[in-house]
């Protein structure tokens, strides 16, 4: 049997609390840029490509991969914390599995076409006759995107509660 003492769940609940806290603080640049760069890049392309292009355009690259490993790190950490804690660490094995499902959606399709839409406006071409057709479907399943990642921010507030809980309890 396992036995959770004080220590383990003061651990659980420290890195459950830093691991929300970076997805929530994540999920805030996501809003920011769903809701103010997206639309400017998306309006009228490709002339509205150069925002994401060339020299002066907005690269995010560099942020959203330091963001997510930071954020996976501590994910990680909270998970190996609350492991004893058989209903948290369950949860937290969910959450995790529809976290890197929607990375992969990432990799797979956000990340090529984004790539796409840049060297498109390198390019100075146009010859996409169904430019705003994938412009706006991107945009579209962005806020699918962004609605799941703050679905599973939302989704470990309870799990910390919990462990809060199970420390109170002690």
């Amino acid at each position: 049997m396992n036995t959770t003492t004080l220590q383990d769940l003061t651990k659980a609940e420290i890195w459950l609390l830093v691991t929300t806290l970076v997805y929530f603080l994540l999920n805030g640049a996501q809003i920011f840029e769903t809701a103010v760069v997206v639309p400017k890049w998306s309006a009228s392309p490709p002339e509205s490509f150069a925002l994401i292009s060339g020299p002066y355009g907005i690269n995010l690259k560099a942020f959203w991969i330091i963001v997510h490993s930071i954020h996976e790190i501590t994910f990680f950490i909270a998970l190996y914390f609350c492991w004893k804690i058989d209903p948290v660490r369950n949860w937290l094995l969910l959450l995790l599995g529809i976290h890197f499902a929607v990375r992969a959606w990432t990799l797979l399709y956000f990340a090529p076409n984004i790539i796409e839409f840049q060297k498109i406006s390198n390019d100075g071409s146009s010859a996409y006759h169904d430019l705003i057709v994938k412009t706006t479907l991107w945009r579209n399943l962005n806020y699918i995107r962004v609605a799941i990642y703050i679905g599973i921010s939302v989704g470990l507030v309870p799990l910390l509660y919990k462990v809060m809980n199970l420390k109170a309890g002690i």
